[in-house]
């Protein structure tokens, strides 16, 4: 995408799956919002018209995959290929060669034929160890007849750190390396004509949205590069009037909106500046009481509760919902999958994924909540007054 761009390509990001960490990073370097494209939050027909309203004005869309290519949440449903399958996109492999060479022949042909309704268009070899390395993956390729697009060196250069399950976006991530080496050993010009040659006219139709197709509220939501920032594009651009605060910022809210969006982060690494916004907390504990409207998402919900213990302390939140939230290191435990649930006759899908636990017994919950095969899961949601909160990050609200 950086190369792309700085080629003076216009690119419209997207993402497989839920990621909302993944998209920050094609947000910065595309300069415009990357999109989610999911088949178990959203139907296939929704995915497509997603694909058309947001590539119409780019040059070349591209849509990154996740995990394995045929990895999804029951087999390959909800996976990188069935994504591909539902847009008639082609499909480049980017595949780590690190330490083999020929054993990549059987590894690659089954990819290629394992499903005939997906089209594999070539490869791309990361960690190649040497010139002479990467002439050893060509062969392959071209003894099982697979395009190679090029490859990528194995540099200390291209390395990044992760945290949780995830990129750390806390810190610049530079990309002028990565782009350098993209241009002397991939064969971007080829990847372009295949983007064009291969766009499929049933995801291009017109689905531009009009204002009357959107809700008409007031929404102000929280947005902060960490403790506030996981969020969903397409929730903000289904409502009319959306605005942005800072719950570090000790300021008050605003009068006259109809929604107060807390959507999830890290809240936990900036207890002392949430603290210290006395002010805002107290706002949002008043908005709730006056019966304000609040959808609040893994960290927004723990920003609602009382407290939050952390190895440090105990840090008070807004109050609005009377529990304890604990991050400390002993008490993490990762919770990860898709949720469904159905609340006031409305079904709602998400996902969820946090280390942070309640602490003592799990509160009890306003309905019961799924996991994407239909098992019960212990996962909690608050119905108090107009708040709507859980850990499950939603992707309509």
């Amino acid at each position: 995408m950086a190369l792309l761009r700085q080629q003076g390509y216009r690119v419209q990001p997207f993402k497989c799956g839920p990621d909302y960490i993944d998209t920050k990073f094609h947000a910065k370097v595309c300069g415009r919002p990357s999109v989610n494209l999911d088949t178990f939050m959203a139907t296939p027909e929704h995915v497509r018209q997603l694909f058309s309203r947001y590539s119409q004005d780019a040059d070349v869309s591209i849509v990154e995959g996740m995990m394995g290519m045929f990895d999804g949440y029951d087999r390959d449903r909800g996976s990188s290929a069935e994504v591909a399958r539902v847009l008639v996109l082609p499909v480049v492999l980017v595949v780590n060669a690190r330490s083999a060479a020929y054993s990549m022949a059987p590894l690659l042909q089954g990819f290629v034929r394992f499903r005939d309704d997906v089209s594999v268009a070539g490869v791309i070899f990361n960690q190649v160890g040497s010139p002479r390395h990467f002439a050893m993956l060509q062969q392959v390729c071209d003894d099982i007849g697979l395009t190679c697009f090029g490859y990528l060196p194995k540099s200390v250069d291209l390395e990044q750190t992760s945290r949780y399950l995830g990129l750390d976006f806390s810190t610049d991530t530079e990309s002028n390396a990565l782009v350098k080496l993209l241009g002397e050993h991939v064969d971007w010009h080829a990847l372009l004509r295949l983007s064009g040659s291969l766009l499929p006219g049933e995801a291009t139709g017109d689905a531009a949205r009009s204002a009357a197709d959107k809700q008409s509220m007031r929404v102000l939501v929280a947005r902060n590069e960490e403790s506030f920032s996981f969020v969903y594009q397409e929730v903000l651009d289904n409502f009319t009037d959306v605005s942005f605060f800072n719950p570090e910022e000790d300021k008050p809210l605003p009068a006259g909106i109809d929604l107060l969006y807390l959507p999830g982060g890290y809240p936990e690494k900036h207890l002392d500046a949430l603290v210290r916004a006395a002010v805002t907390r107290q706002s949002i504990r008043e908005y709730a009481e006056r019966g304000g409207r609040i959808v609040a998402e893994c960290g927004g919900m723990m920003y609602l509760c009382r407290n939050i213990v952390a190895d440090d302390g105990d840090y008070p939140m807004c109050g609005v919902l009377p529990y304890t939230i604990t991050a400390r290191r002993a008490d993490r435990h990762l919770s990860l999958g898709y949720r469904r649930f159905v609340l006031d006759g409305r079904e709602y899908r998400g996902h969820e994924f946090h280390y942070t636990q309640f602490l003592g017994a799990v509160p009890p919950t306003a309905c019961q909540v799924f996991n994407a095969k239909g098992d019960p899961v212990g996962t909690p949601v608050f119905r108090h007054q107009n708040v709507l909160a859980s850990y499950t990050h939603l992707y309509q609200i």
